[in-house]
């Protein structure tokens, strides 16, 4: 665990104040986002994920799932040209949320990459850690992706396919996405909203058909989260109109907001918005506090944007998961329902909140 910790140590936010420089150096703008390049491994930054996230349904039950893969470039050995010098390491978190028995599963994997062990392609999405994986094909407005996964208590397992219903979604400019005031506190992200999904869900001995739908985030970064920022508070709504809400906010210390953003996508059109920082403005609501870790999670959010303003409720208030044997922390991240200012449900998908049982070092 110390070893594993030591890993992750090395991926520090920013100075309080940044980083001094010469009068009148500038920072570097940031390539945007360009496909297919993109879709794959990006080794020269510190921290990389594919992440996604969803709802499945058989008849009238409904699960909530979510797989994501981690890349983390260690710093180690760069001069050294051994094969078992560990550049990077893999990490990956799976989780299913079973409402009917109002319990969540949730496994974890790491290993260094190498040795046909864990791997990240580059120039596409090819992910695998061990028996996990997750694999795009199809052209670059219209991707397909295949994800499998095998708890190793053999509780839970899926395998599924996505289909993109819409090109991808590039969030901030051009796919660059400030995270911060300092202008290195970025990431180059994507979505892949509104994916068709359907497959097979394994749960204890049983193999269940199943279909649903489903959010893809690809983010990568050398500066996620400013010295000040313990953590975020991140949402992604499939909206049931057939458009797309991401919102989120950098959260300090003291609860309050450090930085925030998003975006809308509309059904009609496709046109996009991109929130200002000024524009998202998230107020928490009622909280669950874990008997595990001891922290309050808002599991009820009022929030406003450009595209209006929404509740997000939680389908099920323990939706934490410790993931302390791979990356180290402790967070929640559940299916939830988004709702408009009548009450009525306008989407569904996925709320994240990182921070709370303790900072998050990224």
């Amino acid at each position: 665990m110390l070893r594993r910790r030591s890993l992750l140590a090395a991926l520090l936010p920013l100075p309080a104040h940044g980083v001094d420089r010469p009068s009148g150096e500038r920072t570097p703008s940031p390539p945007a986002v360009h496909f297919p390049r993109d879709f794959g491994s990006h080794p020269d930054t510190r921290v990389e994920w594919w992440y996604v996230t969803g709802s499945l349904a058989s008849g009238q039950r409904l699960w909530g799932f979510q797989v994501t893969f981690f890349r983390v470039a260690t710093g180690l050995a760069a001069d050294v040209q051994s094969r078992f010098a560990a550049r990077e390491v893999l990490f990956a978190h799976a989780a299913l949320t079973d409402l009917e028995a109002k319990r969540l599963r949730h496994d974890q994997r790491i290993a260094r990459s190498g040795f046909g062990i864990a791997q990240a392609a580059i120039g596409e999405t090819r992910v695998r850690l061990r028996d996990w994986s997750m694999s795009r094909s199809g052209t670059a407005q219209a991707s397909r992706y295949r994800t499998q996964v095998q708890s190793r208590s053999a509780s839970f397992g899926f395998a599924l396919d996505l289909a993109a219903t819409a090109p991808p979604l590039l969030q901030g400019r051009g796919g660059v996405s400030r995270k911060g005031a300092d202008a290195r506190a970025f990431s180059h992200y994507y979505s892949e909203p509104q994916l068709d999904v359907s497959g097979l869900l394994r749960l204890d001995a049983r193999e269940i058909a199943v279909q649903g739908r489903a959010w893809l985030d690809h983010e990568w970064s050398d500066a996620y989260l400013e010295a000040d920022a313990v953590g975020w508070d991140w949402l992604g709504m499939n909206l049931d109109d057939g458009g797309a809400l991401t919102a989120f906010r950098m959260r300090g210390r003291a609860g309050d907001t450090r930085y925030a953003g998003g975006s809308f996508r509309a059904a009609r059109d496709a046109t996009v918005r991109d929130f200002a920082p000024a524009e998202v403005a998230f107020a928490p609501g009622r909280t669950w506090r874990s008997p595990r870790s001891g922290a309050a999670y808002p599991v009820e959010w009022s929030l406003e944007t450009p595209a209006g303003r929404f509740s997000v409720r939680a389908l099920l208030d323990d939706q934490e998961l410790d993931s302390r044997a791979s990356t180290g922390a402790i967070y929640w991240e559940g299916l939830s329902d988004l709702l408009d200012a009548s009450g009525h449900r306008v989407g569904r998908g996925y709320l994240e909140m990182t921070g709370y049982a303790s900072a998050l070092k990224l």
